[in-house]
């Protein structure tokens, strides 16, 4: 590992230098990976640990639009895909990466399948801390990791195919084998991470739930709807509204602070932005502390695993959910992010 200094504080990584492809696929040269699931995270782990040289199965329902997906990707039926009991069987490592709802209910048929020595590995440390929740208690003989791509499996993918890299979290919760850290690291380097930087499954959903109600999506869908509504309500256009909430900062500014910092975004824009920038960011900061501290509780004391399972295991939970994302599809605001983006040179 290095030892890296993040804003003052040392912090141990692993990156492909230190931890090289060759290596990893020493690591795992006698292991079937089995990917459990072909939705969000699935293919694009399976596509990475495939061409990068790993060998490499599929579990998915069959006849589902996931199967299709998944042979149109290039996984052959009773070769590399299997039914995901099959695939069980079959695997050495079994990468659990069915929806939070999914793992609960095929937990029993998993657990039957983890004989000792095999690996149970995660991309997210749901199941297993809101175990009292769950009902997803490894078995005492395996190893159980976790590597958790900071970002979608599609940008995961898109920057594989780029040669880069999307940065990982990695925990291990059982080192039943005394193998669990070489392969935890040699999975994260395999599915295309940038680094590697070690976590566990609590600090790792405590961390993820709260960013993905917080600013990954729900605080910046929030503010973006206020400060639409109220240029609008003052009579301004819904494309002036629009570019001025989202086009402008999704196109332009939110790049500039991902390749350089927010500090060089600040200084490479006008004296009057800037001045405003710097005098109202506190503000926002102090205004949403509150909902934050909310937040972090909720996530915390497992409210919000507790709402999740709740909502999920509904029998119209689908049709309920298709329901409020249709508002926001149909909402003013973004059927103009709709005209905009296709009027986009």
């Amino acid at each position: 590992m290095a030892k890296i200094n993040f804003g003052g504080v040392e912090e141990d990584v692993v990156t492909r230098e230190e931890f090289p492809l060759a290596k990893a696929r020493e690591v795992l040269k006698d292991e079937t990976i089995a990917i459990l699931g072909y939705g969000v995270q699935g293919p694009g782990q399976a596509l990475n640990l495939r061409d990068n040289g790993f060998r490499v199965i599929v579990g998915q329902r069959k006849n589902s639009k996931t199967w299709e997906k998944a042979v149109a990707d290039g996984w052959v039926p009773g070769e590399t895909l299997f039914e995901l009991e099959e695939a069980c069987q079959k695997g050495t490592i079994l990468q659990y990466l069915l929806s939070d709802a999914g793992q609960i209910a095929f937990w029993p048929t998993v657990k039957k399948h983890l004989t000792k020595g095999k690996a149970l590995y995660f991309s997210h440390g749901f199941g297993v801390t809101y175990k009292d929740q769950t009902g997803i208690v490894p078995p005492a003989d395996v190893d159980v990791i976790l590597v958790a791509p900071k970002g979608s499996g599609t940008s995961l993918r898109r920057l594989f195919l780029e040669g880069k890299g999307l940065n990982s979290s990695y925990a291990i919760f059982q080192n039943a084998t005394g193998k669990a850290e070489e392969r935890v690291i040699a999975l994260g380097i395999g599915v295309g991470s940038g680094y590697l930087f070690k976590t566990d499954f609590k600090k790792e959903v405590f961390s993820d739930l709260t960013g993905e109600r917080g600013i990954l999506m729900g605080a910046l869908a929030g503010v973006m709807e206020a400060q639409y509504n109220l240029l609008r309500s003052k009579g301004h256009s819904p494309s002036e509204a629009f570019n001025e909430t989202v086009e402008e900062l999704t196109e332009s500014l939110i790049k500039l602070v991902g390749e350089n910092g927010m500090d060089w975004m600040y200084a490479n824009c006008s004296t009057t932005a800037q001045r405003g920038a710097l005098d109202w960011k506190n503000r926002f900061r102090d205004a949403v502390k509150p909902v934050f501290d909310q937040l972090y509780e909720s996530v915390s004391s497992g409210n919000e695993a507790r709402i999740t399972i709740e909502a999920n295991s509904k029998a119209d939970y689908r049709e309920k959910l298709q329901k409020e994302l249709d508002e926001l599809k149909n909402s003013e605001m973004w059927k103009t992010g709709t005209k905009v983006r296709e009027l986009r040179p």
